[in-house]
């Protein structure tokens, strides 16, 4: 098991590591497998990456994000523009029901509300506005349209992804699912190996919430 110094160590190479973040504006404190990232950025996506880049490293528990975005003047936009370049971004994903889809945007953080067929078509929506130029954040609020599934079939395509992605951990993870809402237990040996089990739990048609209860023992 890795020491607070140690797991520090590595995240801030990893960031380094990462080509499309300036890691020299981020901080990085460590206690007990929690990683706090901290700093300024010019750019939600730049916050976005960094997050995910610290998520890789081996032996992060959970991630507190505090980066706080600090736009250059030239990507200052008012939250007009940024409403137009957003509508724009979802009518051109394909994966998108932009048409069930309502923006809003405040100070340059956009709020997605409506209702999406599939937790991919919620994700698309959050991808295809995050890299917009002057956003400070988003805020994903799209709700997953319930579908009649059965409970065990729910669980078994959950069961049958995990062993195919994760084959090691796969055993060590429990499903409840009932209405559409699925509920992960159990543990595994990395934090990427407990966000590839709740990827999976939000594949699996009719599944419109997923608890995440895995723990992630090294």
């Amino acid at each position: 098991m890795k020491t607070d110094l140690q797991l520090q160590q590595d995240v801030l190479e990893e960031l380094k590591f990462e080509p499309s973040i300036r890691e020299e504006e981020i901080g990085v404190a460590t206690k007990d497998g929690v990683v706090t990232l901290t700093g300024f950025v010019d750019s939600y996506v730049e916050r976005f990456t960094a997050e995910r880049t610290a998520e890789r490293v081996g032996g992060v528990k959970a991630i507190a994000d505090e980066i706080k975005v600090k736009l250059p003047g030239t990507h200052q936009r008012t939250d007009t523009e940024i409403a137009h370049a957003a509508v724009n971004a979802l009518r051109w994903d394909v994966q998108v029901p932009d048409d069930r889809i309502k923006i809003s945007v405040d100070a340059g953080w956009i709020a997605l509300d409506g209702e999406a067929d599939w937790q991919y078509q919620k994700r698309a929506a959050e991808d295809a506005v995050r890299n917009l130029t002057g956003v400070k954040g988003v805020s994903n609020l799209i709700s997953v349209k319930p579908k009649k599934v059965s409970t065990f079939e729910v669980s078994q395509k959950i069961k049958d992804s995990l062993r195919r992605h994760a084959e090691r951990d796969a055993s060590k993870v429990t499903i409840e699912a009932k209405d559409g809402r699925v509920t992960l237990r159990g543990i595994v040996s990395s934090f990427t190996e407990r966000k590839d089990a709740e990827h999976a739990a939000w594949q699996a048609q009719g599944v419109t919430s997923v608890d995440d209860q895995i723990a992630v023992v090294y």
